[in-house]
C-alpha cells in the first residue's frame, strides 16, 4: 500500500509529459522535449465502480489514506440526469431558464484573473443561458472576438437550499458523513454581531453547489475550502482533472509560500516558482456519470472538455477535521503577521486577528472549538443512548455504529488536544452547557440528523433511533458536561464521558 499524497511506482515508470492536448492553453511537447513547455504527469487516477465498492472499502483504500478516486454507477436514478440533459447529452438550458430562471448566482468570467481567483459577477440564471446561448449556440457568427474569449462559468450555486423541494440527487453513501453541511442545516459557522442579519442566508448556508460550464471554461490551480474533502459529479460533459498530492503542494508556491501558481498551462516564470517543474501531477479525465473524491490538501486544476453540468459538494468529518484546524492556524499566522505593525496602538489585535481569519477563511479559532463542542457532545449523545437504552443492540465492540462514534470521539480528542496551548484561542471562547444544549432544538436536530446518517451508513433503520431524546433527559452526561470552556474542558469531559459509558459496556478503546 502506499503512503497517502504517494506516486504509485508503476506510475513513475510511465513517466511522461501531455500532449497533443484539447486545451487551447496547453503547450504540446514531445516525450523527450523542452521541459519547460509542459507539465510531468506522473500517473492517473484509479476507477471503481460504486455498485462494487463497500462503506468500509471507501473509507479505508481512500478516505483515510486521502487518496482520489473515480467512482461510477451510482448516478443512474438522479433525476438531474434525465431534466437537466437534452437528448444528445447536452446541457438542457432551455430547462434551467424555464424553472430557475429567476435564480441569482455566481458567474466566473474564466478569461478574467482577479487577485488569486477569476473574476465574479452576479445574474439570474435566465441571463447566465442567454450569455450562454449568445456566445456558444449553433448560431454565433456574430459573436464579437472578446466574447467568445471570454467564457462564462457559472459556480457555487446553492441549488439545494434554493429548492428543498426538487430533488436533483441522492448524495451517494460513501459521503453520507458529512458534518460541514449537516452542521449549516441547523446552525451558522460564524456570526459577526456588527454585519450578520438572519435573513439573505443562501450566500453562506451551505457547501453543495451546481456549476455549469460551456467548452472551454475551467478553474484556476486551488486547494478546496477548509481543506475539506470534496466531491463532483458529472451530469453531463466531460471534464480534465489535474492533481497535485500535498506532499508537493510546495513546488506549486513562490519562495516565501505565500502565492501559488495561478494556471498550470501558461508560462510559469522559474525565478518566481523554483520549484514548479519537479511537480508530478496525476491526471483524469471525468467521463458523464461518474463522480470524483478529492481529497483534503490536493491541489488540482479543472477544465470542462465539453458544455458541462456538475454537483459539487465540499465536506468533512472526523478523517480530516485536523487538516481544518492545520489550516486555520496557518491562515491565523498569516493574518496576524500581516498587520503586526498595528499591533501597539490596536486595542483589541486578537480580536482583529480573528475577525481577519473569519472573514478570510470562513471561520475562527472559536468557530472551530463550537463547531467541535457540539459534534463532540451529538457523539456521545448517540453513543450513551446505544450503550444503555437500545435493547436491540447487542456485542458492544462489534457494532459499526459504536465503533463509527467512538473513532470520531477519538479525533475529536486528539483535534482538542492540538488546540490547549494555541495562541489565539481566547481563555474563555464560550462556555457550553449539554442541559442547555439538550433543550435546544437546533442541537437535538443536530443528533437526530447524525444518528440517522450513522444508520443509513451502517445499513439499519433510521427510523429506530427517536428513543435517544427520551434518554438524554435523564442522561448522567448532563452533569458531566456541565460546563465546557476551554478545549481542556473539553478532553476531561470526554474522558469522564467514556469513561462512565464503559462502566455499562465492554467498549474497547
Amino acid at each position: 500500500m502506499r503512503s497517502p499524497g504517494s506516486i504509485p511506482a508503476n506510475s513513475r515508470r510511465n513517466h511522461r509529459q501531455i500532449k497533443n492536448s484539447p486545451y487551447p492553453l496547453l503547450r504540446s511537447v514531445s516525450d523527450c522535449g523542452n521541459r519547460e513547455m509542459g507539465i510531468n504527469i506522473g500517473g492517473q487516477i484509479e476507477r471503481v465502480s460504486g455498485k462494487e465498492l463497500s462503506y468500509r472499502e471507501f473509507v479505508e483504500r481512500y478516505m483515510k489514506k486521502n487518496e482520489p478516486v473515480v467512482i461510477t454507477g451510482l448516478m443512474d436514478d438522479w433525476r438531474a440526469c434525465r431534466d437537466w440533459v437534452s437528448e444528445g447529452g447536452k446541457p438542457n438550458l432551455h430547462f434551467f431558464s424555464t424553472h430557475f430562471g429567476k435564480s441569482r448566482v455566481q458567474v466566473a468570467d474564466c478569461g478574467t484573473r482577479e487577485f488569486t481567483d477569476q473574476k465574479r459577477v452576479e445574474m439570474s440564471v435566465s441571463q447566465f443561458v442567454d450569455q450562454w446561448l449568445h456566445c456558444h449556440g449553433e448560431d454565433h457568427a456574430d459573436v464579437s472576438t472578446s466574447e467568445r474569449n471570454s467564457i462564462l462559468y457559472l459556480k457555487d450555486w446553492h441549488f439545494v437550499k434554493e429548492y428543498p423541494v426538487y430533488t436533483a440527487y441522492t448524495t451517494p453513501l460513501f459521503f453520507h458523513d458529512d458534518w460541514l453541511n449537516l452542521y449549516l442545516d441547523y446552525h451558522h459557522m460564524h456570526k459577526d454581531p456588527d454585519t450578520y442579519q438572519e435573513t439573505n442566508e443562501i450566500c453562506c448556508s451551505d457547501y453543495r453547489f451546481v456549476y455549469m460550464g460551456a467548452k472551454g471554461s475551467w478553474t484556476p490551480l486551488h486547494a478546496d475550502v477548509f481543506r475539506s474533502y470534496s466531491w463532483s459529479a458529472n451530469v453531463c460533459g466531460k471534464k480534465q482533472w489535474l492533481f497535485l498530492p500535498p506532499s508537493q503542494h510546495h513546488l506549486v508556491f513562490d519562495r516565501n509560500m505565500k502565492n501559488s501558481v495561478y494556471d498550470i498551462f501558461n508560462d510559469v516564470s522559474d525565478k518566481t516558482f523554483p520549484g514548479f517543474k519537479m511537480a508530478v501531477w496525476l491526471e483524469c479525465t471525468q467521463e458523464r456519470n461518474e463522480i470524483i473524491f478529492v481529497p483534503s490538501g490536493w491541489y488540482h486544476q479543472v477544465h470542462n472538455l465539453e458544455d458541462t453540468i456538475s454537483i459539487n459538494h465540499n465536506w468533512f468529518n472526523s478523517y480530516n477535521l485536523s487538516w481544518i484546524w492545520d489550516l486555520l492556524q496557518r491562515d491565523y499566522n498569516e493574518a496576524k503577521d500581516y498587520i503586526e505593525d498595528i499591533r501597539d496602538i490596536c486595542d483589541d489585535f486578537e480580536g482583529l486577528c480573528q475577525r481577519n481569519l473569519a472573514a478570510n477563511t470562513g471561520m475562527n479559532f472559536n468557530d472551530f472549538f463550537t463547531f467541535i463542542t457540539r459534534f463532540t457532545f451529538a457523539n456521545l449523545v448517540l453513543l450513551d443512548y446505544l450503550c444503555k437504552d437500545n435493547e436491540d443492540v447487542t456485542g458492544m465492540p462489534s457494532s459499526p455504529i459504536v465503533s463509527h462514534l467512538i473513532s470520531n470521539l477519538a479525533s475529536l480528542r486528539k483535534v482538542a488536544l492540538s488546540m490547549e496551548s494555541t495562541e489565539g484561542l481566547s481563555d474563555n471562547p464560550g462556555i457550553v452547557h449539554l442541559a442547555e444544549m439538550s433543550n435546544d432544538p437546533k442541537f437535538l436536530e443536530l443528533c437526530s440528523a447524525l444518528g440517522k446518517t450513522y444508520k443509513i451508513i451502517h445499513g439499519s433503520d433510521p427510523q429506530s433511533y427517536g428513543a435517544w431524546r427520551d434518554n438524554l433527559g435523564n442522561s448522567d452526561l448532563i452533569k458531566i458536561l456541565s460546563k465546557v470552556c476551554t478545549p481542556r474542558d473539553l478532553v476531561n469531559g470526554m474522558d469522564c464521558a467514556v469513561k462512565e459509558l464503559r462502566s455499562f459496556s465492554s467498549l474497547s478503546s
